[in-house]
């Protein structure tokens, strides 16, 4: 079947979103589209330039016989930046306050909008580091490190608070919350990554960085190493922060109990991106 070069167009562009990261050969299109590769290259020429002009990510051309084309996510500073202020406006809602300076984040968590856009702004901070799994700790950190790991086209692997009979032999370790100050027991199953990963830990709240800290020591028992550490919201007034690299895309600068009151701002998320 012979495909026009409108339809190459829409079903490239598709296959490419699917499968980010991933080295499609040229032959692949061809043989797909029954078409020659002088055809398909003049179809991603097209694809790579709307990707680029419409903020979408862009295409890496690997050569030789090989070789072929990998779709990588990339989401600018000035696309970012309006819906990280949108979010700073949506979270400090008062009616968010919870005991204990904590904020109710669910609803956010579970629109798939908002999470798979974090993600996508997440994600492009990481395309070019090298990550084998994306960490995080049930359960509201789940939806982000999905939305994360689904552009960086990894497995999630999840760290829970008790064992699970389904999970099979675990790891567990015992660690202390930076916050609460309290004794905490964190377990993974032993098949849930291969030994000496780099992981990605993304994480939906970080106040002193204690669970943070305890998902770097159990990657520890697996001689993993840490990639990097990404969350949507970090607490500001912190007596002492355990976990400094990371980045995060909204920043609580401030929470009124009393008055009812949540200030927040962006995050270090656009400072640490100039940095790098």
């Amino acid at each position: 079947m012979k495909f026009r070069r409108s339809e190459r167009l829409i079903d490239m562009t598709s296959y490419l979103l699917d499968h980010p990261r991933h080295l499609v050969p040229l032959t692949f299109f061809a043989e797909r589209y029954s078409s020659a590769k002088s055809s398909i290259s003049e179809d991603l020429a097209i694809v790579k330039e709307t990707f680029e002009q419409r903020g979408i990510g862009t295409l890496q051309t690997v050569a030789g016989a090989a070789g072929g084309v990998k779709f990588f996510v990339n989401v600018s500073d000035e696309e970012a930046r309006p819906f990280v202020n949108e979010l700073c406006s949506l979270i400090a809602h008062p009616d968010r306050l919870l005991p204990g300076g904590y904020l109710y984040l669910t609803d956010i968590l579970g629109n798939p909008t908002i999470v798979q856009k974090a993600g996508r702004i997440i994600a492009s901070a990481y395309v070019n580091t090298k990550i084998d799994v994306v960490m995080t700790v049930a359960t509201k950190g789940i939806p982000l490190a999905y939305a994360v790991a689904s552009q960086l086209n990894t497995p999630v692997v999840i760290v829970r608070r008790d064992s699970k009979v389904t999970e099979g032999p675990t790891v567990s370790i015992n660690y202390v919350s930076g916050s609460a100050k309290r004794i905490q027991t964190m377990v993974l199953s032993k098949r849930s990554m291969p030994e000496g990963s780099r992981v990605l830990i993304v994480d939906d709240f970080m106040k002193a960085g204690g669970t943070v800290m305890g998902m770097i020591s159990l990657l520890e028992e697996f001689n993993g190493t840490v990639a990097g550490i990404a969350v949507l919201v970090e607490a500001e007034k912190i007596e002492e922060r355990l976990v400094d690299e990371y980045k995060s895309l909204v920043k609580l600068t401030d929470v009124n109990v009393k008055e009812k009151t949540i200030q927040v701002a962006e995050g270090n998320y656009f400072k640490r991106r100039t940095e790098e």
